[in-house]
């Protein structure tokens, strides 16, 4: 019971514990802590990640790469390598942060799930941890793409600038605003990952390879002291501003020999050049690996790359027709409304050019990175910028593009259904997500005979024999509010239950496949008096006697009008 929790990476600090001491208990206690649930699936190749909380799985794999880096124990290698892959190339978003509501989806399935609650900013932190104990196993060129991707992305954009407060959440809603810590009110896991994330920026830019070799794997300004060497590494660029990196080796005059294998990123793909010290070098090498360059490495010797960069664009596994917006390394966003109350048109790009670049025109300054859009729907420019820049406005950053004819078409519907999702959102008072562990605790879940499990990827909730379950959400001051209620319409036989606010029975429901395969929303209206000058209400589930309550799905509390 306690493994299911989220436990943090006990097996993690005990194979830690184990290399400091040589105490082999410490090894054989970390594997007590192993979630066999979980880890043994994924060994096997098994994606059971659907439905997952995902920062609680993730520190697990990284006890396991640990413990195969101490043991050689091929079982935890092929765990963490298939856990690797299946999240960031099945569950990744593109900004490379992960979850929705703390949550895996089903794989590939990623563009019905963009809201104010994706890609919690700790699933980042943990994802990079694991990132650098593979590559320093593997130094394969695809783990720094990743780790470059995420960490521009989204842990740079994760923090404001002007406050150095940061997110737990970093939302991809189509008109998501990022919503940050306070300096004495908010603790979460977040918050501490938070402050770590932001002095880390040089832990990974070079790494030391078997053979003697320097890696360079990421391109931002910093110097290596490289005391073994007796030499300094001093690299200069403003990429993603421009395009070019100059690398400076400076220390004693005597010369060493060793490669230097410097990342050709997989978004260079118009080609790169590479001068060495004046001279340019022809490099054997294709985007998404490592160029080598062999020398004998002396104090003035300097290398310059110049690795053009091209919007391109990034479609949703589900959905090639909803894409985000890449130049470079960096996702781009567009810029919407300051404040919410603002009228919130969603652009989305209309036109017949096939290639995205071909609707988007940079502005022409050499020291920032912006971009204006040319062929969105109401015929307004929207100015890009990196996301990472983006802290103060709305926002999108997957856009839906049509063909004149399809929008011609499509506009209607389209436009009702963002009107209808944005009436609900307006709507929405407090949400109440049912058998998660952080919410459950928020809304002061209480029960007898209570239980919870998980159905269709969803997490549900009932109380059996007579039982009951109680919650309390927030009214906002409101006092004309519905209780919406998710079921599952083929739940039949003995779902007998009422309905209770503050102890007040409002409605008894009854399930008998009302609508078999699907869920179902079922809405009760709450009673002025009931809700009346209260900042909560306590919701209660009720079964019947002899009956189950539930099983509940979801909740939600709403404005009336």
């Amino acid at each position: 019971a306690m493994l299911d929790c989220e436990q943090g990476g006990m097996n993690e600090a005990l194979a830690n514990m184990y290399a400091l001491t040589g105490n082999r208990k410490y090894l054989e206690l970390s594997y007590k802590f192993d979630h066999k649930k979980i880890l043994d699936p994924l060994a096997d190749g098994e994606d059971i990640l659907p439905g997952k909380h995902a920062n609680t799985q993730i520190p697990k794999v990284i006890g396991a790469i640990r413990q195969y880096e101490l043991t050689g124990n091929e079982k935890e290698e092929k765990t963490a390598d298939f856990f690797w892959q299946t999240v960031v190339d099945h569950h990744s978003y593109v900004i490379g942060g992960n979850s929705n509501f703390e949550h895996f989806d089903e794989p590939d399935k990623l563009s019905g799930n963009l809201s104010d609650n994706t890609t919690e900013t700790c699933n980042s932190y943990n994802m990079l941890k694991l990132t650098r104990h593979l590559f320093a196993l593997n130094a394969d060129a695809h783990y720094m793409d990743y780790y470059e991707r995420t960490l521009y992305n989204h842990i740079l954009a994760s923090i404001n600038p002007e406050t150095g407060m940061t997110c737990y959440y970093v939302p991809l809603a189509s008109d998501g605003m990022k919503t940050y810590a306070t300096p004495t009110e908010s603790f979460w896991c977040c918050t501490g990952t938070g402050m770590e994330n932001h002095v880390k920026y040089g832990n990974t830019i070079y790494a030391k390879g078997n053979d003697g070799s320097l890696y360079i794997n990421l391109f931002i300004p910093s110097t290596l002291s490289w005391k073994e060497r007796n030499m300094q590494i001093t690299m200069k660029t403003s990429l993603p501003v421009s395009d070019t990196v100059s690398i400076q080796i400076n220390g004693d005059n005597k010369a060493a020999n060793f490669p230097l294998r410097i990342r050709y990123p997989y978004w260079a793909t118009n080609g790169i050049a590479v001068v060495v010290n004046g001279k340019k070098t022809i490099v054997d090498a294709k985007p998404g690996s490592y160029f080598v360059l062999n020398n004998s490495w002396k104090a003035g010797d300097k290398i310059d790359i110049i690795m053009p960069m091209s919007i391109h664009e990034e479609a949703m596994p589900d959905n090639k027709n909803r894409i985000a917006i890449l130049y470079g390394p960096v996702v781009l966003c567009g810029e919407l409304a300051k404040q919410k109350t603002e009228q919130m048109n969603i652009p989305v790009f209309v036109s017949d050019k096939e290639n995205i670049d071909e609707n988007i025109q940079r502005v022409n300054n050499v020291k920032t990175l912006e971009f204006r859009t040319t062929s969105t729907n109401d015929k307004k420019d929207v100015t890009l910028i990196p996301f990472y820049e983006m802290y103060d406005r709305h926002y999108i950053v997957y856009w839906d593009k049509f063909t004149t004819d399809a929008w011609a078409q499509k506009k209607k519907e389209y436009e009702a259904e963002l009107e209808r999702q944005e009436e609900i959102k307006a709507r929405t008072v407090d949400i109440m997500r049912i058998g998660e562990m952080q919410p459950e605790r928020d809304h002061n879940l209480q029960g007898d005979n209570t239980n919870t499990g998980e159905a269709f990827n969803r997490k549900w909730r009932d109380a059996t024999n007579g039982g009951w379950f109680s919650f309390t959400l927030n009214t906002q001051g409101y006092s004309k509010l519905q209780l919406v209620c998710n079921y599952w319409g083929s739940d039949a036989g003995n779902r007998n239950f009422d309905i209770l606010v503050d102890g007040v029975k409002i409605a008894g429901q009854q399930l008998e496949r009302e609508k078999p395969n699907e869920f179902f929303d079922a809405t009760y209206n709450i009673p002025g008096e009931l809700v009346k000058d209260k900042k909560t209400v306590t919701i209660k589930f009720q079964a019947k006697p002899g009956n189950t309550a539930g099983g509940l799905f979801g909740c939600s509390l709403l404005k009336s009008e």
